[in-house]
């Protein structure tokens, strides 16, 4: 393989608690980061994202609330990397309708039936 090629090869990364990297470094994820406290997560997705080495950065609810509100938009727009933030294990799931993702993700609408 070229070594142009190489270098567009990216992969996947996923940060957040304890619990849901390990599920992710037992799938075969090598690119995993425990985060303990916000400003650490944070910080280290910010990194995460601007380093431009993953096609899907898979993060927590938890790092999702650590972000600043300008940080969140700018992450939850892009789609190189795409951001995916998986809810949290405890409490309530706030699903996201396929719709609602489409829009926000591809910035296309899907019709529904209602």
């Amino acid at each position: 393989m070229s070594s142009k090629k190489k270098e567009n090869i990216k992969s996947i990364a996923v940060i957040g608690e304890r619990e849901i990297v390990m599920g992710y470094r037992l799938l075969g994820v090598e690119d995993t980061i425990t985060v303990n406290d916000k400003n650490e997560a944070a910080k280290k997705m910010e990194n995460l994202f601007a380093s431009h080495k993953y096609n899907l950065i898979i993060a927590s609810q938890f790092v999702q609330e650590s972000l600043s509100q300008l940080t969140r938009s700018k992450i939850e727009s892009s789609i190189d990397p795409l951001v995916i933030f998986m809810p949290a294990l405890q409490g309530t799931i706030h699903e996201e309708s396929i719709a609602a993702l489409a829009k926000r993700v591809l910035g296309i609408s899907i019709k529904t039936g209602k």
